[in-house]
């Protein structure tokens, strides 16, 4: 009881915010329910900082917009199609939605919307009964229709009416159950398991940015695993990332090779816990990396298609980081992401097995040059992928690869300071080549600048001077040839 009174004096202490104060006032002046709902609600009993404030009203998109417009320093009216209204008022962003059921006509792949006139229909048509809690403004009445609190205090995941209707009427809601159980650290009921089971072919009726759109969101939740796992298991990863069961390879005794899905996102927590590392001294910590997160755990996705088993008793995979770059790309298209992340997460895959190429050479200058330029502006980040990708339990082995990235960043570190590697170029560019071989632009200038590069990553800077020197000498050589 004590716990449910500290969250009604949050709610209490939000509801006399400014912002939600003076929206309050103006729809009770102007004769409309107003309530705050859902997310807000649900995350003051469970102690965390509330960020996004979500109203649900009696009221029209019109209405809506006639009330907020004298109060708000900003509106916007993007979302009316689906009943919702945005505005900014005493610098806080908050988002005002007409009550309504989202329903699908079994061919489309977008919800068609059915505004609904009572506070507790809206909250019967929620995703989830923890989802489903409301505080009546400005009356600051706990409505709770569905058993939500008592369900947050279980820490079980359970539709407001049978699962089968709601997730038939939004099948995204399937992929919410799976990253609110990462988000929330809690279990989806019995019922609700079953039937994701039995509608998951329905997730294809869902856009695929909605798709991408959770599927960010659970990666950026602080412990993802349980989503990625429920993903899994319930069937729904083979529908909207297939890359991912495929990682669960049998078992083999004979070969004693680990299970690639497991080590994946044992990897995926390693980078998390690297990248709270990086920043933990700032206090607020940045947006996940999302990048970073994606690549960590589809680093392997190239394994299954590139497994041998050879003699000896050993199992490899060669090539599976150039494979998987190409799988990624694949996937991450497939999803809409936009074209950056989709080349970042590919290179980073493609690249995650360099240390284990250069290694054994020694981390020499052209060596950690030519690590420097094939990562670019990716540098840091591979860096923490290559590193979270150690799991192995063997200690010496372990301590080995940690030295050898360690060595690694001593060497790049070195080179910082002595010369650019961050942005390896050649020491002329190509309107000093041209000048210099008095020719016109055209693919030798290319060539020409390659073999300045390569000068550059095998020897470091050397000056204008003495790569004037060494172009002319190539070119001498070439025009005998």
């Amino acid at each position: 009881m004590q716990h449910v009174q500290t969250a009604l004096q949050r709610l209490s202490e939000l509801a006399e915010s400014r912002p939600v104060a003076t929206l309050s006032a103006a729809f009770a002046d102007a004769g409309v329910e107003l309530a705050l709902v859902g997310g807000p609600v649900r995350d003051a009993f469970l102690g965390v900082a509330v960020h996004d404030l979500d109203f649900a009203t009696n009221a029209r998109p019109e209405r809506i917009l006639e009330i907020v417009r004298p109060i708000s320093e900003a509106h916007w009216d993007i979302g009316r199609e689906f009943g919702t209204i945005g505005a900014r008022i005493h610098g806080e962003q908050v988002e005002i939605t007409t009550y309504r059921a989202d329903t699908y006509d079994g061919t489309s792949r977008k919800p068609v919307v059915a505004f609904g006139d009572s506070l507790e229909g809206d909250l019967l048509r929620r995703d989830f009964t923890v989802n489903a809690l409301a505080l009546s403004l400005p009356a600051l009445k706990l409505i709770d229709p569905t058993g939500g609190l008592d369900d947050l205090m279980e820490g079980v995941l359970r539709t407001p009416i049978e699962p089968e209707v709601s997730f038939g009427d939004d099948p995204l809601r399937m992929l919410r159950a799976v990253r609110f159980t990462s988000q929330l650290g809690f279990y989806l009921d019995l019922p609700a398991l079953e039937a994701v089971g039995e509608l998951r072919r329905r997730i294809l009726d869902i856009s695929a940015e909605r798709v991408r759109d959770e599927l960010v969101k659970l990666l950026s939740t602080a412990s993802p695993r349980a989503g990625i796992e429920l993903l899994v298991e319930s069937g729904l990863a083979e529908l909207v990332l297939p890359e991912l069961p495929a990682l669960q390879l049998e078992r083999d005794d004979a070969h004693q090779h680990k299970d690639v899905f497991d080590h994946s996102i044992k990897v995926l927590e390693n980078a998390i816990d690297l990248e709270r590392a990086a920043h933990e001294s700032d206090p607020e910590l940045p947006s996940p990396d999302v990048v970073l997160r994606f690549a960590a755990l589809l680093h392997d996705i190239g394994k299954p298609k590139t497994r041998e088993f050879v003699p000896g008793g050993k199992v490899t995979f060669h090539g599976h980081d150039w494979v998987g770059a190409k799988l990624t790309k694949k996937r991450l298209g497939a999803l809409r992401f936009d074209n950056d992340t989709i080349k970042q997460v590919a290179r980073l895959v493609e690249l995650h097995m360099r240390l284990y190429n250069y290694g054994d050479a020694g981390w020499t200058d052209s060596a950690v040059r030519r690590f420097a330029r094939d990562a670019g502006p990716l540098l840091d980040r591979l860096l923490r992928l290559i590193r979270a990708d150690i799991t192995t339990r063997n200690k010496r082995k372990s301590e080995r690869l940690q030295f050898g990235i360690d060595s690694l960043e001593e060497r790049l570190d070195e080179l910082r300071e002595q010369e650019a590697i961050d942005a390896i170029r050649p020491d002329l560019d190509g309107e000093e080549i041209m000048r210099i071989l008095d020719i016109r632009p055209s693919r030798t200038v290319g060539e020409a600048r390659n073999f300045l590069l390569e000068l550059r990553l095998d020897e470091g800077p050397l000056g204008a001077e003495e790569a004037e020197r060494r172009l002319r000498a190539w070119w001498s050589e070439r025009e005998a040839e």
